[in-house]
């Protein structure tokens, strides 16, 4: 018998190869996907018919010829496994879609374990919860809310004033992206609402990206965001550098004028401690609103700002000037707050006493003033500082130079007077 042997079927080919001295075997050789395949038989008669059943298989357009016993039974298994995630996730993936995904990834991995990264990953962004950002922000608003109210008789945490703007920033920064889920916003989406608010101050601006800053922090710790969002790194929430503000502060006489009009006047009564101690003592608003009549008697000359009500929550003594002395000796059997009104008839009132005085608004003008001339008076930022809760950087920064020696004395030189 001569060899190769050439078995065909329908056109399809099968070449058998005869023994050898060096190979005892006979050999099969086909093709499959254009690759060369052999196998080896003992008899020509198991070689024959292996020939013909493989003719017969390659002319059918099977491949599974090419696969070896193993092979075919990791197939198998492979197979079993796709149809059960097909049912999880009512998607169909093909054998081939399967491993080219799986090699595709292992490359990236470079050597680390996939399951591993799956893992990883789940812990940062794959645990996120889809959240409105307007729903967000406004449960944002309803946790800080619950921070401004004081209990057991302490001090809040938050000041009800600054949860307030923070909430309308926040609402403003919401209604910007409607139907949008916080895990998708983006940079851009930052950028834009950062834009629209050029035209404001750069302070004015910095509070923006202070609130927003905040919101985004909150929203990682609630799972709404991933840990790795990468969102701060907007160019626009970079803090700008703000021009020193301008500082806006009354003169001695405007302040004699208003205090002798609450002193005379039964409409601003109420207004008179605090003016006085804003300007001669330059305690700040939040802070004589927090104020009883007790901390202002309880230590000799001085007014105490305890830790719970002064606005850096460490405890000072102011000192009372003479002039202060003789605007609050007429308070010094009275007890409770030293002012028992709200803020918004606070400012109307000083804003009505000012108008029929025919006074300018001046920002913050009684402790400005108090700061500015405690300054020009002293010369010593430490000292002012000390008195007023504020940093001898800041005194020194915010209120060098506006004010003279002279313009000083006649300030703390404000007393009572029968007539304006």
């Amino acid at each position: 018998m001569r060899f190769p042997k050439t078995i065909s079927h329908r056109g399809t080919e099968v070449k058998i190869y005869g023994k050898k001295k060096s190979y005892p075997f006979y050999r099969l050789v086909y093709r499959v996907a254009g690759k060369r395949k052999m196998e080896h038989f003992a008899k020509y008669s198991e070689a024959k018919a292996a020939a013909e059943k493989k003719a017969e298989e390659l002319h059918g357009g099977s491949v599974a010829s090419a696969l070896t016993a193993g092979q075919s039974s990791d197939a198998l298994a492979a197979y079993e496994r796709l149809t059960i995630l097909q049912h999880t996730i009512g998607r169909r993936i093909s054998l081939l879609a399967a491993v080219s995904e799986f090699a595709d990834a292992s490359a990236k991995l470079k050597g680390r374990n996939l399951g591993e990264v799956i893992d990883a990953y789940q812990q940062s962004i794959g645990v996120v919860k889809e959240m409105d950002v307007s729903k967000a922000v406004e449960e944002f608003i309803g946790q800080r809310q619950l921070l401004t109210e004081s209990k057991d008789g302490k001090r809040a945490q938050l000041s009800k004033n600054y949860a307030y703007m923070v909430s309308l920033w926040l609402r403003e920064f919401a209604g910007s992206f409607p139907s949008t889920n916080v895990s998708g916003i983006t940079k851009e989406h930052i950028n834009v609402f950062m834009a629209t608010h050029k035209d404001l101050a750069a302070k004015s601006r910095n509070h923006y990206r202070g609130a927003i800053k905040m919101f985004l922090k909150w929203c990682v710790k609630r799972d709404y965001l991933q840990q790795n969002h990468r969102l701060l790194e907007a160019e626009s929430l970079t803090v700008e550098k703000a021009d020193i503000e301008d500082i806006e502060f009354y003169r001695p006489n405007e302040l004699q004028k208003m205090l002798n009009r609450c002193r005379t006047n039964p409409d601003y009564k109420s207004l008179l401690p605090v003016l006085a101690l804003g300007g001669l003592a330059g305690l700040r608003q939040e802070e004589i609103f927090r104020l009883e009549w007790a901390d202002v008697w309880q230590v000799a000359d001085h007014i105490e700002i305890t830790a719970q009500k002064a606005k850096t929550r460490s405890r000072r003594l102011v000192s009372i000037c003479p002039a202060l002395t003789s605007w609050l000796k007429k308070y010094k059997k009275s007890k409770g707050l030293i002012y028992d009104k709200c803020r918004d008839t606070l400012h109307q009132t000083i804003t009505d006493l000012r108008n029929e005085l025919n006074i300018p608004v001046r920002r913050n003008g009684f402790r400005h003033a108090f700061c500015t001339y405690h300054f020009a008076l002293h010369a010593n930022e430490n000292l002012t500082a000390q008195q007023a809760g504020n940093s001898p950087a800041m005194i020194h920064q915010h209120y060098k130079g506006l004010a003279t020696k002279a313009e000083a004395e006649k300030w703390f030189a404000v007393m009572p007077r029968k007539t304006e």
